[in-house]
């Protein structure tokens, strides 16, 4: 008997706590904020071309779980990489991988943001990055997956330009190549009022 009441109990707190998230379900085109260490960026989502990826980039945003994240890829004229690793190196907890919807119409041109995954295409959680080029090699094309676009900066490309000009080293401990030697953050990111 305890051990279906505390069944019941973690499943009613698991209902309420999900059903607490307001990623603006009705709105095609939702205004998100980063708050860098180096200054803000505004973004607007398409959720008209990426909905599932536009959900999960904003249940991420809401429940705060990119607040206090950095920036650990950095390649200048090509991409700023973040959303998964604290300052001390350590992996954020991810949701279920979401489905690949690089096949959108959207490119992976200067200016827009795009899930980052491994070989697998359908394998992007909560990693994204920034094109500071026009990256059309990672578009999809008739034999092989793309990476998902489902926003563009409307404010703040100077900042991301910063971003990609700060000095860059191989990070030891992680083993990974283009890593800031000082760190950049993500301080919050925050979904916009309608």
């Amino acid at each position: 008997m305890m051990k279906w009441l505390s069944t019941c109990l973690l499943l009613l707190t698991s209902l309420s706590s999900s059903a607490a998230v307001d990623i603006q379900k009705d709105t095609l085109y939702p205004q998100v904020e980063l708050d860098t260490s180096m200054g803000k960026i505004v973004l607007e989502l398409d959720r008209t071309r990426a909905p599932l990826t536009v959900d999960n980039f904003l249940t991420y945003v809401v429940k705060g779980e990119y607040d206090n994240t950095i920036f650990h890829r950095v390649i200048a004229e090509f991409v700023v990489q973040g959303g998964g690793l604290t300052t001390k190196l350590e992996e954020r907890p991810s949701l279920e991988p979401v489905v690949n919807e690089s096949g959108n119409g959207l490119s992976n041109s200067l200016g827009t943001i795009a899930m980052a995954r491994d070989n697998d295409p359908h394998s992007a959680t909560r990693q994204f990055y920034f094109n500071l080029g026009n990256n059309k090699k990672l578009d999809p094309s008739k034999r092989r997956w793309g990476y998902t676009v489902f926003g563009e900066v409307t404010q703040g490309m100077d900042v991301l330009e910063a971003i990609s000009l700060v000095p860059t080293e191989h990070n030891t401990t992680l083993n990974w190549p283009d890593f800031p030697v000082n760190t950049v953050m993500l301080k919050k990111a925050t979904l916009l009022p309608r």
